[in-house]
């Protein structure tokens, strides 16, 4: 599918300032290696993690970690994976007839090459930092094309696989005009949480997060511009 943007909803995304780098690698962080930094000599570049990771403890054992701008130069980056990534509208059942996802779609399984060299670094380091928490790797990567606020995805959770009975993390990175993701304990009860997401943004979701609450990116009739999110899951998570 090729996917053409209207000039209006790039405004403020070609001349956006890269977002700073902030924070201090922990003692735990590992150098870039020679091939690391051939990835992000120029244009778009990983932050460190560490320090800059700001982590909510949420109830019933789920927490959720915000790095702000880990992904600097991102609009760059956003622009490469519009054009690169193999796009696609699904359709769905839901209560009895089928409708149109309300975004477009592609799913990188484990074993397959990601659409862009510093998506594949932002995977491992990812790796590298929530390793022994985690105690798996990130394998799959899934892909969301919101074009505008009339894309959207209801209130869920993560629950296709083992993470319906297992703690687990899903890792986000967002790309693009920030949306808010909103999340809420399941069964009601308790603030609704608003993080907005996107130019280069990174949120995980852990422990029993994707069990016990749900998130949701809501529709807007604001003219906005479009976002892409990446999701990192391991194995057997959906």
């Amino acid at each position: 599918m090729t996917v053409t943007l209207q000039p209006s909803l790039l405004d403020g995304l070609l001349d956006a300032s890269p977002v700073p780098d902030v924070g201090t690698a922990s003692a735990t962080e590992t150098r870039p290696s020679p091939s690391d930094r051939a990835v992000t000599a120029t244009g778009p570049r990983l932050g460190t993690l560490g320090d800059a990771v700001r982590r909510r403890r949420l109830t019933r054992g789920a927490w959720v970690d915000h790095r702000p701008g880990w992904v600097s130069g991102s609009d760059e980056l956003f622009l490469r994976l519009v054009e690169i990534v193999p796009w696609h509208a699904e359709r769905r059942p839901m209560y009895e007839r089928v409708v149109d996802v309300p975004r477009l779609l592609t799913f990188y399984g484990e074993g397959e090459r990601l659409p862009d060299p510093l998506l594949t670094l932002a995977r491992d380091r990812l790796n590298e930092h929530y390793a022994a928490e985690l105690g798996e790797q990130f394998v799959t990567a899934g892909c969301c094309f919101y074009r505008d606020g009339r894309d959207s995805v209801a209130w869920h959770g993560d629950t296709t696989g083992r993470s319906r009975t297992e703690d687990t993390m899903v890792a986000i990175v967002s790309f693009g005009t920030p949306r808010p993701l909103l999340l809420r304990q399941r069964g009601g009860g308790g603030p609704t949480l608003r993080y907005p997401l996107g130019h280069g943004d990174l949120i995980v979701m852990g422990g029993s997060c994707q069990r016990t609450w749900e998130h949701a990116i809501p529709k807007t009739a604001r003219g906005i511009g479009p976002r892409i999110s990446v999701q990192f899951r391991p194995r057997g998570v959906r």
